[in-house]
């Protein structure tokens, strides 16, 4: 016996009778979104009742409105989207106990008679749970009703019913805290951009043979709270559908740097592989030294089409853009990274260069990039280099290139200027 055929009009009342046990086995793990979820859990208490109409109702601004609706009537009474009076509802009045919550002929109880739909629908049997999310708040009501009566409806039917209240209250409950956490997240990200709430930061990359200064990272710091790292917000602009606007508002601000900076000094910004897709990067560069400023793409932004990513760079990096892999030694998407974009810069990870005066592991993989990037005309930049013995330690493996706290602190763009 496969689930389909228990969720289907020909389902025996074996088969019927396994149907919330099946359903909650199904959806143990989450799967499913919340529309399907509370969909299949309507359909599955339908028909374990035996009865016509199943319906998630929320109450809003005195009104009772469909959310859920399934139903096996060719005309369906109620519509998703459809409200009515709270106060002429089945499910206020079970929500204040005016009503009981399993009802088996409305014809017989006088106070369901006081309601139009009893007699215009009709409602025979009637079934209404309060969903009470974790707060206490009364979301609304799980309900289930047939136009004929049903006297075989029980305790045990309620409880049944109960079970599956309860069940889609939750997922309501986590709908509704993921909406309300996405808000809350736009709202932040908006302000940052409204207000323009960050400030670059720029931290020398070293030529270590006479530790002169060549390039400089642009860093975003965000002063808006909460306050939290750059990648955190990056991440939340991306997830509200902002990256674009922030990314190039920290891309902009960056590049104002290169009008102080010497002309032989190197900028280099961070860049999502999205925003070099959609043309946004290229736009922002438009009448910039191109020569002088570096993009670099890290490990942690996936990109699903190297081919394509290449082609949006191509033109770029034929007017004198680099490109720089960062995050090197941090995983394999760094290093599959490497293969496919054939970078101009490879960034070793601060997690590679840690001790690896003392760790002969990291030496090694160390060692293997700076081959690599001899044989493939590459560069290499050292990153998060802070102790003496980890600086000679790259210098004895040949790398040529390093930022960190040991050579040069992030400088606000006055700081980075005063050092020439």
């Amino acid at each position: 016996m496969d689930e389909q055929s228990i969720f289907d009009s020909t389902a025996t009342p074996s088969q019927l009778s396994l149907i919330p046990y099946l359903f909650l086995s199904t959806y143990s793990l989450g799967t499913g979104s919340i529309d399907e979820v509370v969909i299949d859990a309507l359909c599955a208490i339908r028909l374990h009742l035996d009865m016509e109409v199943a319906f998630v109702s929320e109450f809003s601004e005195g009104k009772r409105r469909f959310r859920y609706v399934n139903s096996s009537l060719e005309n369906v009474p109620i519509a998703v989207g459809a409200s009515d009076p709270l106060e002429e509802s089945y499910c206020q009045r079970v929500v204040d106990g005016r009503l009981p919550q399993l009802i088996q002929d409305a014809t017989k109880i006088p106070a369901a008679l006081e309601i139009a739909a009893t007699t215009a629908l009709p409602v025979g049997a009637h079934l209404s749970i309060p969903l009470r999310l974790s707060n206490g708040q009364v979301y609304g009501t799980f309900c289930c009703f047939s136009t004929r009566p049903n006297l075989s409806l029980g305790d045990r039917d309620l409880s049944i019913m109960q079970l599956f209240a309860d069940f889609t209250a939750r997922q309501i409950g986590r709908e509704l805290d993921s909406v309300q956490a996405h808000q809350a997240m736009t709202q932040r990200v908006t302000t940052v951009l409204e207000s323009s709430a960050f400030t670059l930061v720029y931290q020398p990359i070293v030529r270590l043979a006479d530790r002169k200064i060549i390039g400089f990272e642009a860093l975003t710091r965000f002063w808006s709270r909460p306050i939290r790292g750059p990648h955190i917000w990056f991440a939340e602009a991306a997830e509200v559908g902002y990256s674009e606007q922030l990314e190039m508002a920290a891309i902009a601000k960056a590049l104002e740097g290169l009008a102080v900076i010497p002309e032989d000094i190197y900028l280099s910004v961070n860049v999502s592989p999205d925003n070099i897709l959609s043309g946004a990067v290229e736009r922002v560069l438009q009448g910039k030294p191109l020569h002088r400023i570096v993009l670099e793409v890290t490990e942690h932004d996936p990109i699903p089409d190297y081919s394509n990513f290449g082609e949006r760079l191509a033109s770029l990096r034929d007017r004198g853009v680099r490109l720089a892999v960062d995050d090197a030694g941090a995983g394999y998407a760094s290093f599959l990274h490497i293969l496919q974009l054939n970078p101009d810069i490879i960034k070793l990870d601060i997690s590679l260069i840690r001790d690896i005066d003392t760790d002969h592991t990291r030496r090694a993989l160390t060692a293997a990039l700076v081959g690599f990037a001899q044989e493939t005309y590459s560069s290499i930049v050292a990153e998060g280099v802070e102790t003496p013995s980890e600086l000679t330690a790259l210098q004895q493996l040949q790398v040529k290139t390093a930022q960190g706290y040991l050579l040069g602190y992030p400088l606000s763009l006055g700081e980075a200027t005063a050092l020439f």
